[in-house]
């Protein structure tokens, strides 16, 4: 499922895909043979990331959710996963002595459900380095900025704060390091001259919706994977991050 190595940095400053590491390319299945990914989602608030995957998988993506968990009993996407039939875990971190106990048993108990990957959409905390080590290049994050740019959270508001004439959004595997894994791809939006923090999040989220989905597409693909040197597609390096297009395609891929 294109699953390698996790490296705590990878994100390189070029463009597209390094010609001398580029490997023969399959030749892409149609989504109808290729077998389903197994798809654990943490997630902290209103799940409307895990939708948009909700909605792929209607629309033919072959994910098979395999758990829906949360750091919140009463968090609205505990109560999208029950009404599409999919296993819901809530626990509270209040119930552990730190962090590392919290994060040892969640990881556990999405272990013993044998997700290919997990997807962190929206899920608010920041994950020990040890329950993190054995699911390293199998765990991606949605974050709501242009990494490096706005690590951690109110990305909206640091940009609106700096003047910047683009926003965005991006995917990228998770290390111990906040926000810090090797980025996978990103969306881009213009900043519009009176936009508010809530403004700009608002017309982010539809990019987010449409990056996650189509990278998780790729990896379900079996396109993408982590390796010593960072990220690769289709056995090619990535030298920077694919790009969104309008089309709500990842161009390069």
């Amino acid at each position: 499922m294109g699953i390698g190595k996790n490296k705590p940095e990878g994100h390189a400053d070029g463009a597209g895909v390094t010609p001398a590491d580029a490997a023969p390319l399959p030749n892409p299945k149609p989504q109808s043979q290729i077998p389903a990914l197994r798809l654990a989602v943490l997630a902290s608030g209103r799940g409307s990331n895990l939708q948009a995957l909700l909605d792929a998988r209607r629309d033919g993506l072959p994910l098979e959710f395999v758990l829906v968990a949360s750091d919140k009993a009463d968090a609205p996407a505990l109560r999208r996963a029950e009404a599409a039939g999919i296993a819901t875990l809530a626990l509270d971190p209040a119930a552990y002595p730190d962090r590392a106990a919290f994060d040892a048993d969640l990881f556990a108990r999405v272990a013993a459900h044998a997700p290919d990957l997990v997807v962190l959409a929206g899920f608010m905390r920041v994950i020990d380095a040890a329950a993190l080590a054995p699911w390293a290049g199998r765990i991606i994050n949605i974050h709501p900025s242009l990494l490096p740019k706005y690590r951690g959270l109110r990305t909206h508001e640091r940009a609106l704060a700096a003047g910047d004439a683009v926003h965005g959004a991006s995917v990228h595997y998770v290390s111990a390091k906040l926000d810090g894994g090797p980025v996978i791809a990103q969306a881009e939006i213009p900043v519009q001259a009176g936009d508010t923090p809530a403004m700009l999040a608002e017309r982010l989220l539809v990019q987010e919706h449409r990056l996650l989905t189509a990278t998780v597409a790729l990896i379900a693909a079996g396109r993408i994977a982590l390796v010593d040197d960072g990220v690769r597609l289709d056995g090619a390096r990535l030298a920077a991050p694919l790009r969104l297009d309008a089309d709500g395609r990842l161009a390069g891929a």
